[in-house]
């Protein structure tokens, strides 16, 4: 029975898969990002983390890694490559010496203003206007939301 191909209506068939759907909006977003990142010379990533530092300035590895749902090794290493770059500095914090700071340089802080219009570009690219958008938007953060409250072990 395993080799028996899966009828199209049982909801099985790939294209009828909503996880499917987002890992290939997923793909499709970072196709078009890419070139608005290249000239500003950041990865999908690193916007990511520029976007928090541009919305406010001077937050701790941790604050980062909570708002990203990344762990500190995999965000320490984006962190001193835009360090590398000029974009931030990683500084102790001098009241918690356990805490490393985050800050912008001014070469991170003349990113902001294309930064923040790549959102724009984005939607505009795929034909949304705002109010779309932002209900498109609302609705997948809803959903990982659900996903992320939901036990994997429950079917």
């Amino acid at each position: 029975m395993a080799d028996q191909p899966s009828d199209p209506d049982d909801g099985t068939a790939l294209d009828a898969l909503l996880c499917f759907a987002v890992y290939e909006a997923g793909h499709a977003f970072n196709r078009i990002y890419k070139p608005h990142l290249d000239a500003i010379g950041l990865t999908y990533p690193q916007y990511l983390v520029m976007t928090l530092l541009w919305q406010r300035d001077d937050r701790t590895v941790g604050e980062l890694g909570a708002a990203l749902s990344l762990e500190s090794s995999t965000l320490t290493p984006l962190l001193k490559r835009l360090e590398a770059a000029g974009h931030l500095e990683r500084r102790r914090d001098a009241a918690d010496e356990r805490q490393v700071r985050i800050r912008l340089t001014e070469t991170g802080r003349s990113l902001a203003q294309a930064g923040q219009a790549i959102p724009r570009c984005i939607a505009q690219q795929a034909g949304l206007r705002a109010d779309e958008a932002e209900r498109l938007r609302a609705a997948v953060a809803a959903l990982a939301s659900r996903l992320r409250g939901a036990d994997p072990a429950e079917s």
